[in-house]
Formats: structure tokens, sequence, C-alpha cells
């Protein structure tokens, strides 16, 4: 139920909104010391009503910065590969769900998010604890649970609109607070993290 009240909402806006919103969040993200430090950042090519990330991933890329992209496996785990500017990315379709741009260059396996600074996360709403509401699908609590098999701490970060920082979002055993939510008009960040 409020899955599909945060997408209805993310369905009503506009081209330009999208296009406005993704240059603020980018210049907002840029500001975080995790990201003006990392070396690799984990991240994702936003589709439809997302927050944009392709002025981020361009700008991290500008800097120098090895940009992890995911690509969907049939079983919904993440493997990865590199991004090399918007000309690298693959529109794939997964059976009867949306469409998503992934690299198309050489896969580097599930683990390879492991060597991430930053994993910057897709989601729907995340609430005054740090808790992201995601879509559903389960791959990105793989990837939480693989980096703490791995044994390694990245900054997780979680990229939305303004509207979706919310009081209070359902959570389950497994799921993991995130370390700052950006959003167009600011970063907040979470202590528990």
């Amino acid at each position: 139920m409020l899955r599909r009240e945060f997408l209805a909402m993310r369905n009503r806006l506009t081209a330009d909104d999208v296009r406005e919103a993704a240059n603020a969040l980018a210049e907002r993200a840029l500001e975080l010391p995790e990201l003006a430090r990392a070396r690799t950042v984990a991240a994702y090519v936003s589709v439809g009503g997302e927050p944009g990330t392709l002025a981020l991933l361009d700008a991290l890329r500008a800097r120098g910065v090895h940009v992890l992209l995911p690509a969907l496996l049939p079983d919904n785990d993440l493997d990865w590969g590199a991004y090399a500017g918007e000309g690298s990315l693959s529109r794939v379709q997964h059976g009867g769900k949306m469409a998503l741009f992934e690299p198309s260059g050489e896969r580097l396996g599930p683990d390879a998010v492991t060597a991430a600074d930053v994993v910057l996360l897709p989601g729907l709403a995340v609430d005054a604890r740090g808790m992201r509401l995601g879509r559903g699908g389960g791959s990105y609590d793989r990837v939480l649970a693989r980096l703490e098999r791995a044994g390694v701490h990245p900054a997780r970060v979680v990229l939305l609109y303004d509207s979706e920082v919310v009081e209070r979002v359902p959570e389950e055993a497994h799921d993991r607070p995130v370390h700052a939510v950006v959003t167009p008009s600011g970063v907040r960040r979470f202590q528990e993290a």
C-alpha cells in the first residue's frame, strides 16, 4: 500500500521536475564528505520517476571515482559492472518488470560491491530512524547482507525526493538503516546507522 502511494506520487512528476531534482540532488550529494573521499562508489541508474542519478554518476566519474552499476540477475541478486559514461549503458528488459539501464561492459561479479567506499541505494522513502523502504524486490537487501558478511562498512546513502523523508516506514528484521539521505534540498544524517 505504502509503496504504491510513493510510486503514484513519482508518476505525477513531469520530466522537468525530475531533471531539476536530479541536478539539485547531484549538487547536494557531491557535498557529502563520504563521496569526496570515495575511490569506488556503487550506484545505480535511475528509471522513470526515480530521483535522477546520471548527473551524479558523470560528476563522480569526472572526479576519477570508479563507479559500479548493478545488473539484475534472474534471482533478483545484483552483478556489477563499471560505468564508463552514458554510452556504456544498455536498456535491459527483465520479464514483466520495468526496463533497467545496466552497464554493457564486463561483469565483475556480485562481490564487486564489497570494494565500494559508498553505496548509493535506491528507495521509495526513508524514516526518521534511517530505515529505507525499497521497492520490495529484495535486491538491495542481498547487497547489504553481502557487505555485512564481508565485514565491510561502506557509507550507505539513499537518494530521494524531499517528500519521501517520512516519520516511519515498516521494517523487517533484516533491514539496516542508512547513514544518510540526500534530497534536492539537502542531506540528513542518521545516528544509529
